[in-house]
């Protein structure tokens, strides 16, 4: 899973147990569809565009916490880095699909206890210097995770016993158990070039860009601050890109972004849902086409450090959880686009039949706070806010800079935390300053922002499982930013990612989810939907993937002639 800047990291196979609504909006200049379009014939090859981004990637090492930012994946990893999977729409789910790395499905079988997958490579997959992918790479990239220090997330790599890489042309991977989730491994993060990094310093080697490709495009040039340019891989043994050139321009302040848009500063935007930007949209943007989807796999929370004053209570966090109207926000935020309901689960409708209703039990109950706050030794002081010890319950959420839909979400908590009780201060910052220091060392009380499944299987593992909080014990690895270490809970997620079992993967799941609601160690407030804009100049098979992102198929866009 990655983390999201978007006002909407990388969980984790093939269980097709998505749940597909697509809303149109009506009253646009160009129809929303769900359903891949036709290529327009009259695509031009060659010229150039640019694109809006909401943020730019802190790093471009994509196997280090550094590279959380759902972002980096949107306008880069999925441009250069080759996955054994891809993400498409089949019979209306969203399945893993072999890509054209392998020419085959993989084969994963149980022998003596373990599961042994076997990847065969396809001959005419070659990096943008032109030496030929290898089992080297499969060998390289599954080691680098796994024995790296500072890893975004090892599931699933932390089971690998060897790789077999003596057969260029064939990777043979032996995992310690079965894994349910098996084909997220080199899906998620691909595949990195051993030719080129073996023996470097990776992070060092990547973190501020690279030369190499695996993918359709590669990288021209990266201006910090201001925008990341893609050109054409020449070597690429798919589709080649009809453009000459993409650039990325960083708009991180959704109200410049559509500015930019409706002047033609920039040719699409992927921008974050809120009230001001649907009611640009249902107005109609002339020259502009749009796609709004709900079918979504982000999560938007309230995220708690649970280890950190006052969160490091039970009591409190479940009395944040009765202090507020998860149903007025979610009305507010997005009622216009259909989704009138909030989430009760930390699972995404993309997952939804892992997903219980567990956090149902939550809804506006200021006298469930005060049995909870007395029941935990708090009494109202003479301003009326809840004081322990001397201390009061006061906290602080971070938010993104720029993110209005964000700033309005934190004003309607922070006004309605006050009336239970609860002092709530906002601090804005930026994702690249919250994922790369505050967050993975714990240096904050909560926070508000979203995870996003970048594959379609469930894994709350990487979220919640104890080994995972980021610490010294684990070379600073893992994304369990709300460093929850919860009684029983382990053995639950740890079992959803490994059971073949679908209905005990299924029962597992329901069961944590139930823990989870329980504890609060996080508090989900809505799934966001998601909105493509894009100049009617452009052409091709444009469309969200619900999945990958909004630039999944950047190499079939083109401008109409």
């Amino acid at each position: 899973m990655r983390i999201s800047p978007r006002s909407a990291s990388t969980r984790k196979a093939a269980l097709a147990a998505a749940v597909s609504m697509t809303l149109l909006v009506g009253a646009l200049t160009a129809c929303s569809t769900s359903e891949p379009q036709p290529p327009a014939q009259d695509i031009q090859d060659g010229g150039e565009i640019t694109i809006g981004a909401e943020a730019e990637p802190d790093c471009v090492d994509w196997i280090s916490i550094c590279a959380g930012s759902i972002w980096g994946n949107y306008i880069l990893m999925a441009e250069t880095i080759p996955p054994v999977f891809n993400t498409r729409l089949v019979d209306g789910e969203w399945t893993p699909v072999a890509s054209s790395l392998v020419t085959e499905e993989p084969e994963a079988v149980i022998e003596a206890g373990k599961q042994v997958i076997t990847y065969s490579i396809n001959p005419d997959a070659v990096w943008s210097d032109g030496t030929p992918i290898t089992s080297a790479d499969f060998a390289y990239s599954a080691l680098q995770i796994r024995d790296g220090v500072d890893i975004f997330d090892k599931t699933g790599y932390n089971l690998i016993e060897s790789v077999d890489a003596s057969d260029p042309q064939t990777a043979v991977v032996t995992l310690s158990t079965a894994y349910a989730a098996w084909r997220t491994l080199f899906s998620q993060f691909g595949l990195l070039p051993s030719h080129i990094l073996e023996g470097q310093d990776r992070a060092a080697a990547m973190v501020d860009g690279y030369e190499f490709s695996g993918g359709p495009w590669k990288l021209d040039s990266w201006v910090r601050g201001t925008s990341m340019t893609l050109v054409p891989n020449e070597n690429y043994w798919g589709e080649k890109p009809h453009l000459d050139k993409v650039t990325f321009l960083f708009l991180p302040d959704t109200t410049a972004a559509f500015q930019a848009l409706k002047s033609g500063e920039v040719d699409a935007l992927y921008p974050t849902p809120q009230a001001d930007a649907i009611s640009q949209i249902d107005a109609g943007l002339p020259g502009i086409s749009s796609q709004v989807d709900a079918n979504s796999g982000s999560v938007e929370a309230i995220w708690f450090n649970n280890q950190a004053f006052p969160f490091d209570s039970k009591a409190v966090r479940q009395a944040v959880a009765y202090s507020i109207d998860r149903q007025a926000i979610v009305s507010r935020l997005f009622g216009d686009l259909g989704i009138d309901e909030p989430l009760q689960s930390m699972n995404s409708p993309l997952v939804g039949a892992f997903a219980g209703d567990d956090f149902s039990r939550y809804s506006l109950d200021l006298d469930k706070v005060t049995e909870l706050m007395e029941g935990d030794g708090w009494t109202r002081n003479g301003d009326d806010i809840w004081e322990k010890d001397g201390e009061t319950a006061s906290f602080t959420i971070l938010i993104w800079a720029g993110n209005k839909r964000r700033e309005l979400t934190a004003q309607v908590l922070q006004s309605q935390l006050k009336d239970a009780g609860i002092e709530m201060s906002i601090q804005a910052t930026t994702p690249a300053e919250a994922y790369s220091t505050l967050v993975p060392n714990g240096d904050y009380q909560a926070g508000l922002w979203s995870i996003i499944d970048t594959f379609p299987t469930p894994s709350l593992s990487a979220s919640f499982v104890s080994t995972n909080i980021p610490t010294e014990a684990n070379d600073f690895s893992g994304i369990n930013f709300v460093r929850a270490d919860i009684p029983g809970l382990d053995d639950l997620l740890i079992k959803v990612d490994t059971e073949l079992d679908t209905d005990a993967r299924i029962a597992a799941s329901l069961a944590a989810d139930e823990i989870i609601a329980d504890y609060v160690p996080a508090f989900p407030l809505q799934t966001v939907p998601n909105v493509l804009l894009w100049s009617d100049k452009l052409g091709g098979p444009i469309e969200i993937n619900a999945v990958e992102g909004p630039f999944w198929n950047l190499e079939a866009w083109g401008l109409v002639g």
